[in-house]
């Protein structure tokens, strides 16, 4: 047997030495590796013949990298599973499950994980009419209140159910309000429109309306908030993706009310076609809002969310930027979210 072969055996895919992480198959023809940082299915990557019915490829990677994998029939482009990594295993929320692993210097964040002593906030599950300003009569909104009792501000989140499922963002919110790492916060989770997701967070006006006059006043009738009215820009927004570039239009559109604005991998372009964020960062007069964005180094969306960065400091806008050792799906969003939280909400 060869040696690397045994000890994939022994220790599962990739093998890893230094900041590389070495991919193998058995077979009679290799599949093709799809990855994060090769954007899956447009770039995907061939392997190397080590010996008959034995393939490789060897991926450069950061030391503290999250990377999601798969292999591909290159003929029939069906996803194939990896048999030397069974147990890393991961529901993509795209149709899909995805291989995973961590580099040495990399793991995923202790904040998500639910500690014993802690104060719990409480979730609680609400259906909100549409109005007509989103797809279908009626909406879920979880509404989280924090283990307070005074007023404190809201979050509203694009996306909402997954960043609470797979983004474990309660239980974030719990532990960093328990170690007094950020102010005490309210959340309300939105869950999205399905197959009407890029249409409503395209940088829609109506779903800018769905927020403010269906989602916020839910809110307000459960939730124990500040006056928006004595604090303008209290709030925050956030999302991830699309949900990134619709929390960065609210902030832009609605300042007084969203103040905070905390964006993950944000999709400004589509794919190459600018949406009108960065119109109106260049020629409206600079609203008074906090910004946090951050991307994976190793995704496709980080060209234009350097450009969006570059654009909002030029017009001196308040933006904290940091590109993580990862790529566009929620474990990556889920281990960095903290330090957005940290950033516009830190005490």
């Amino acid at each position: 047997m060869h040696p690397l072969l045994e000890r994939a055996r022994k220790k599962g895919n990739p093998l890893i030495k230094g900041n590389t992480a070495t991919f193998l198959w058995e077979g009679k023809t290799a599949p093709h590796l799809i990855d994060d940082s090769h954007e899956w299915e447009d770039h995907p990557v061939s392997m190397e013949k080590i010996e008959p019915g034995l393939w490789s490829v060897t991926l450069t990677l950061p030391r503290d990298a999250y990377l999601e994998y798969a292999f591909m029939d290159p003929e029939t482009h069906e996803r194939l599973d990896d048999p030397l990594n069974p147990d890393h295993y991961l529901w993509n929320g795209l149709g899909a499950y995805n291989h995973f692993f961590y580099m040495p210097k990399g793991g995923p964040t202790p904040l998500a994980l639910v500690e014993p002593g802690v104060a719990r906030g409480k979730v609680t599950r609400h259906k909100v009419e549409t109005d007509s300003m989103a797809v279908g009569d009626e909406r879920t909104v979880y509404l989280y209140q924090p283990p307070v009792k005074r007023p404190v501000p809201l979050v509203v989140v694009y996306d909402g159910p997954d960043y609470l499922r797979r983004g474990k963002l309660a239980t974030i919110v719990d532990n960093l309000i328990a170690q007094k790492r950020i102010r005490p916060v309210a959340l309300a989770l939105v869950q999205n429109g399905g197959q009407a997701r890029v249409i409503e967070y395209g940088c829609s006006e109506l779903t800018l309306g769905f927020i403010a006059e269906r989602v916020v006043t839910l809110a307000r009738e459960h939730l124990n908030l500040v006056d928006i009215i004595q604090k303008p820009g209290a709030y925050g927004i956030m999302g991830a993706s699309m949900g990134g570039l619709m929390a960065l239009y609210t902030g832009l559109r609605l300042p007084g009310m969203f103040g905070k604005v905390l964006s993950q991998s944000g999709a400004f372009s589509f794919p190459e076609h600018e949406f009108i964020t960065s119109d109106l960062v260049r020629h409206l007069p600079k609203p008074k809002i906090d910004i946090w964005m951050d991307v994976g180094a190793l995704e496709g969306l980080l060209d234009c969310n350097r450009r969006m960065q570059s654009l909002l400091k030029e017009k001196q806008y308040r933006v904290t930027y940091r590109e993580y050792p990862g790529g566009h799906n929620y474990t990556a969003w889920r281990d960095d979210l903290w330090r957005g939280l940290e950033a516009l909400f830190g005490k």
